[in-house]
């Protein structure tokens, strides 16, 4: 995701600069530490993003910009906050465009059973993975 691809190196920095724990910051955004620590993780392969509620509950309960957390390139103006469904939403409600947000999000981000998937056919040998790839082919 282009606004997140820095967020685990950043988020790290805001719990370590406040203290925070894994846990501190799950119950926070209202999900687990496991959730947490995935949005953390150097390995893009295993990396989750959190969704806007939780992004806003972090900004918010942390007193946190969240321009700090995000990758924005500088516009030539700077006055526009470029987001997917904030920036190119025709709404000028900002639920509705929080809501294009989410779903950017949401559709970039794995499910439990892709992440599964994906990680039995990485132990898989070159034979099984083969077949897989046949079967899927159909």
């Amino acid at each position: 995701m282009r606004y997140l691809q820095t967020f685990n190196r950043r988020l790290r920095q805001l719990r370590e600069a406040g203290r925070l724990s894994c846990w501190d910051v799950a119950e926070m955004c209202g999900v687990d530490e496991a959730r947490v620590r995935s949005w953390e993780t150097g390995d893009a392969r295993h990396r989750s993003y959190p969704g806007v509620t939780e992004l806003l509950d972090l900004c918010i309960r942390t007193e946190t910009p969240l321009e700090s957390l995000l990758d924005l390139e500088e516009s030539g103006d700077g006055s526009q906050l470029e987001l997917p469904g904030l920036a190119f939403s025709n709404s000028d409600d900002l639920s509705v465009a929080l809501k294009e947000l989410e779903r950017e999000l949401d559709r970039v981000q794995l499910s439990e059973e892709e992440c599964e998937l994906l990680r039995r056919f990485r132990k898989a040998n070159t034979e099984s993975r083969r077949m897989i790839l046949q079967l899927l082919a159909h």
